[in-house]
């Protein structure tokens, strides 16, 4: 596994790296790509929610399920929809996928159309060099086989992280979307942080809840209130 870590979360999951799970995890990837089997994200990319947002920075975690599973063709060359944040997708990809396309929704709703303007690509990469940690709880796929990597060792991995951040650090906010999201609540210290839920962004979803939630000018009350820059929800393009 290439993929680039900050050195603060180096520190913080060093327990985690070094344990025979983890080790499992690299080698069952490594079966996986010498059996010609495309994995999602490509390798350098897998901890990129760890490179861009350091341990010391976060202030909202939001948490997915299963990292993008399709590609895009651009140039005669494949693009996956998957570059190791939650939700995103990189910059030159055209698809934003139907769950992000709702989530800009929520926030024109809830931020106003004068602070929010839907952009035409869906990278989100400007909020994790917010304090944004875009985690995924299985942090690789096979490619067109949604859920594959989800017993290979990933939550056991991600489990770790969201209890290491209720641990170690006071006044996170985290959004959990949808009833996968919802569970890892009992994982949060909940005197120590906020913890908002809702339905899941999905189309088949969004209109039980999502919309409406006003989980983002939400979080921006809660940090102020506890001496943290809000976060700039509008999306600038960027490259990963």
């Amino acid at each position: 596994m290439t993929a680039k870590i900050h050195p603060s979360w180096a520190t913080v999951l060093d327990s985690e790296f070094s344990a025979d799970y983890f080790r499992d995890i690299r080698q069952f990837l490594q079966t996986e790509i010498e059996q010609k089997k495309s994995i999602y994200p490509y390798p350098k990319h897998i901890l990129s929610a760890f490179d861009f947002c350091p341990f010391d920075a976060v202030k909202v975690v939001i948490l997915g399920q299963d990292p993008y599973h399709s590609h895009e063709i651009l140039d005669g060359k494949i693009s996956p929809h998957a570059h190791g944040l939650s939700f995103s997708i990189p910059s030159e990809n055209k698809k934003v996928p139907p769950s992000l396309q709702n989530i800009y929704k929520e926030l024109r709703d809830d931020l106003g159309a004068e602070n929010f303007s839907i952009p035409t690509h869906g990278n989100l990469s400007h909020w994790a060099h917010q304090g944004v940690l875009l985690l995924n709880a299985s942090l690789t796929v096979e490619a067109h086989t949604p859920n594959s990597h989800a017993s290979i060792g990933w939550h056991r991995f991600t489990d770790a992280v969201i209890q290491k951040i209720s641990a170690e650090k006071t006044g996170v906010v985290f959004l959990l979307w949808g009833n996968f999201a919802r569970s890892k609540k009992a994982l949060i210290d909940t005197e120590k942080h906020l913890v908002l839920e809702a339905p899941h962004p999905s189309p088949f979803s969004a209109h039980s809840g999502f919309f409406g939630c006003r989980h983002f000018s939400s979080t921006n009350e809660y940090l102020v209130q506890n001496g943290q820059k809000p976060i700039k929800w509008g999306v600038r393009v960027a490259s990963l």
